[in-house]
C-alpha cells in the first residue's frame, strides 16, 4: 500500500515501503507573485497545509524542475539539503550544486538504497513544459517513474508538468502503473495568448485511457493564477467520463490516505 499525503500544488508526500518521498517541495505561504521569464509571473493563492518541519525526515525528493517557483520555492529549497537524496534534471542538478543531488535526463534511471528498505529504482519519464519548440524558453523537465525492488510495474508515476504529447503517449502505453499522479490545470499566462503549458481534464481523460492506472491523483491544478481550468471543470470532466470516475481519487489537503 501506498500512503499519500498533499501538502497542496504539486508537494505530496509518498509513503511507500518504508521509504519517505517528496515530490516538488513548495511550502511558501500564499499572496506572492513569483516570475517566470520572459515576463511572466504567477500570484500563489493558496498555502500549503503543512509546514516543511511537519513533514518529517525525507529520504528522496523528486524534483521535476527547479526553476518555477510553483514547484520549488523557497521555503522548498531549504528542505532540499536535509533529505538524504534530491533527484531532478541534470541542469537542476547542476545550478543547485548539493552534494545529495543527482541529476537524470529523460529515460535515465538512479537506484537507491538504504537499510532496511528495498531498493528505489526512479526513472526519468518525459515532460514537455509548454508547446512545441519551447524548451529553450521553458527549460528542461521530467516526471518520474518508481520501481520498488524486483517488483513488476511501477508503483508511482509523477507525470511533472507537461502537455500531452507523443512521448508521453507513449510511456503512458509502456507503463504498467499503480498509482498516476497527474499534474493538470491547464498552464497559460496572458503575453502567451491561447498556449497551453500544463495538461488540462480532456487530455488527463486521454492519458488515464493510454496507462489504464490502479488510482490517479490529480494534483497541482489549483492555487496559482496561472491555471486557467477552473478546478470544477475539471472535476466535472473526470467523474462524467467512466472511465477516469473509476480510477480517480480526490486528496484531502494534509490528510494522508492509503491507495
Amino acid at each position: 500500500m501506498t500512503t499519500l499525503t498533499h501538502v497542496g500544488g504539486p508537494t505530496v508526500l509518498l509513503e511507500l515501503d518504508g521509504w519517505r518521498v517528496l515530490t516538488d517541495p513548495t511550502f511558501d505561504p500564499a499572496g506572492r507573485r513569483y516570475g517566470f521569464g520572459w515576463g511572466t509571473s504567477s500570484v500563489k493563492q493558496r498555502g500549503p497545509a503543512l509546514a516543511a518541519e511537519d513533514v518529517g525526515p525525507v529520504d528522496v525528493v523528486l524534483l521535476s524542475h527547479d526553476h518555477h517557483a510553483d514547484n520549488l520555492d523557497d521555503l522548498g529549497r531549504t528542505l532540499l539539503p536535509s533529505a538524504a537524496t534530491v533527484v531532478t534534471t541534470r541542469s537542476g542538478a547542476r545550478r543547485l550544486a548539493l552534494p545529495n543531488a543527482r541529476g537524470l535526463a529523460t529515460g535515465g534511471t538512479t537506484r537507491l538504497t538504504a537499510p532496511g528498505k528495498p531498493p528505489l529504482t526512479v526513472t526519468a519519464t518525459p515532460c514537455r513544459h509548454g508547446p512545441p519548440l519551447s524548451r529553450p524558453v521553458v527549460g528542461a523537465v521530467v516526471g518520474f517513474a518508481l520501481t520498488v525492488g524486483d517488483r513488476p510495474g511501477v508503483a508511482v508515476w509523477m507525470t511533472g508538468d507537461t502537455v500531452l504529447n507523443r512521448p508521453l503517449r507513449r510511456v503512458a502505453r509502456e507503463l504498467d502503473v499503480d498509482v498516476l499522479l497527474l499534474h493538470l490545470g491547464s498552464v497559460r499566462f496572458p503575453q502567451t495568448g491561447p498556449l497551453r503549458y500544463s495538461m488540462a481534464s480532456r487530455d488527463a481523460v486521454e492519458l488515464l485511457a493510454l496507462s489504464r492506472p490502479r488510482v490517479a491523483v490529480p494534483v497541482h491544478y489549483e492555487g496559482w493564477s496561472h491555471f486557467s481550468e477552473p478546478p470544477e471543470h475539471l472535476r466535472s470532466t473526470l467523474a462524467t467520463d467512466p472511465g477516469s470516475r473509476s480510477v480517480v481519487r480526490w486528496l484531502e489537503p494534509g490528510i494522508p490516505i492509503g491507495l
